[in-house]
């Protein structure tokens, strides 16, 4: 009975600390190992004497003596720092991948990513004077900084990060992510200031899921593997606060549907004007009214994938209360669709490998900023003026185009990407602009964009689903742009080229973590 008292005193006084203070792993062993040493004193203490000469046998009686109990400790097996730390690992280990943990005592998992992003470019003709050129701004031939000899830039300001939460409640699985980038303002010191890219939650239970925040455009796409800091020509890459609803059908279909935050942009002859900026110090004549509709269908199994998917959006005019009123209010409705597709070659031609092909098409009129390359700020165009008046008008513009590219893979670590993209405007006759002016420099009847790059991913054996290709990417990247004025020449006035040409080099290296 001693030893099960001091045993339970001693495990009493080993336990309560624990649950209290939560001692680390050596704490833990050393105190498993001194309780040990206690026990084995005692048990020591307890075992009599031998005796110094063995005594006859006694005679045995009829009846026979009831057996002796003795205690029964039972003693932990050696558990090593080793054993302890796995043990430890397993306990903590979450649902999700990558640089991530179980927060202890719930059921909460969390999960730290991003990459640190090198980038450094030069011009070849013209001068760019940003690391974000997109096709529908490069200088004119013939402009002030055409006629200057290109430019070099090396910056980190595309580096990323971000973490995601994942719990599992009562009333499904609880997703959330917060990312924020390095591409907000830059001071006159080249300080670089944080940027929130998403920001949502999103909740999932069976077939169903709900997500509210900011997150990706439901008409985002990034068909083509491209790493100049740049929006592809084609390609939107806008984030915006929604509520968004996705359901899933067998293991291939996805139907989506959301209510996207509007922002509305409209060119006229001063240039592009928005919804929620100030023009000339008074409120914009850009109203938002009512928010963007969108909509998604996939159709995927493994690499091959095949999307459509479409918009409607609400373009308002008011001038009552600007410096461009009074003038009343005009108004029109804007849509466009797109598909595309990825098409994993090696499927239907085994020497292709894991090599894609990728098809993109779209059309809309008013489709403006959702294609930040192509329409930024040329969802409609009006000719409203600074003396107002009740005779303005707001024309959507009608859009199109496509791309086609090709990925090789070249090995498991070693690939590139080809890719060619094509966009007209018919922009609306009854609207014109004056030779010269901002809004008629930026009419861009075509516009051209080829990108060849190679990417050289050592890692890429090692993946996540957030490092498809391994934690490092090193590459080179060459750019092609082109853009054609509406009215060519005659846009830019006398003397003047009506297209613009841009060559571009970029190396690139990406950590991620």
């Amino acid at each position: 009975m001693r030893i099960w008292k001091a045993a339970g005193a001693l495990t009493l006084a080993f336990v309560t600390p624990v649950a209290a203070q939560q001692p680390d792993v050596a704490e833990l062993i050393r105190r498993i190992e001194a309780l040990q040493q206690r026990v084995n004193q005692l048990e020591r203490e307890r075992r009599p004497p031998r005796p110094a000469a063995r005594a006859p046998a006694p005679v045995q009686s009829a009846v026979p003596a009831a057996p002796s109990v003795a205690a029964v400790v039972v003693v932990p097996p050696q558990r090593t720092p080793e054993v302890v730390r796995a043990e430890v690992d397993q306990a903590l280990r979450g649902s999700l991948d990558g640089l991530a943990m179980r927060v202890p005592n719930t059921e909460t998992s969390v999960r730290l990513y991003g990459f640190i992003r090198l980038t450094g470019y030069a011009d070849f003709n013209g001068r760019n004077a940003t690391d974000a050129a997109s096709v529908q701004g490069i200088p004119l031939t013939g402009s002030a900084a055409a006629r200057q000899n290109g430019g070099f830039d090396v910056t980190a300001r595309s580096s990323r990060i971000g973490f995601d939460t994942r719990t599992e409640t009562s009333w499904g699985r609880l997703d959330t992510t917060v990312e924020a980038d390095f591409r907000g303002e830059i001071s006159q010191g080249g300080d670089l200031a944080l940027r929130l890219r998403l920001a949502f939650a999103e909740l999932s239970q069976g077939d169903w899921s709900f997500l509210a925040g900011q997150a990706n455009s439901l008409w985002n796409e990034g068909l083509i593997e491209a790493y100049h800091d740049a929006t592809n020509l084609n390609q939107s890459f806008i984030r915006q606060a929604q509520l968004r609803a996705t359901r899933r059908f067998g293991p291939n279909w996805t139907v989506q549907a959301s209510l996207e935050a509007p922002y509305g942009d409209v060119t006229t002859q001063g240039g592009p004007i928005f919804s929620p900026i100030r023009l000339d110090g008074g409120a914009s004549p850009v109203f938002d009214q009512a928010p963007d509709l969108l909509a998604r269908v996939t159709w995927r199994d493994g690499p091959e994938e095949y999307v459509l998917r479409g918009l409607v959006r609400r373009l308002a005019l008011d001038a009552d209360g600007t410096v461009l009123g009074p003038g009343g209010s005009e108004s029109s409705i804007g849509w466009g669709l797109a598909a595309h597709a990825r098409l994993p070659l090696g499927r239907w031609m085994t020497p292709f490998g894991r090599d894609e092909l990728l098809l993109m098409g779209h059309y809309g009129e008013g489709i403006g900023r959702y294609f930040a390359g192509n329409t930024f700020g040329q969802a409609a165009l009006t000719d409203i003026s600074a003396t107002g008046g009740t005779g303005y008008s707001l024309e959507l513009v009608p859009s199109y185009g496509g791309t086609i590219g090709y990925r090789r893979f070249w090995s498991d670590t070693l690939r590139s990407t080809l890719s060619y993209a094509y966009a007209r405007q018919d922009f609306p006759s009854g609207v014109g602009f004056a030779p010269g002016s901002s809004g008629a420099l930026s009419l861009n009847r075509e516009m051209q964009q080829v990108i060849a790059n190679l990417v050289w991913s050592p890692f890429a054996t090692r993946t996540t689903s957030r490092q498809p290709f391994g934690w490092l990417d090193l590459g080179v990247e060459y750019v092609f742009s082109r853009r054609d004025l509406e009215d060519g020449a005659q846009a830019v006035g006398a003397g003047g080229v009506g297209h613009g040409i841009a060559n571009r080099l970029v190396a690139f290296g990406i950590a991620r973590f």
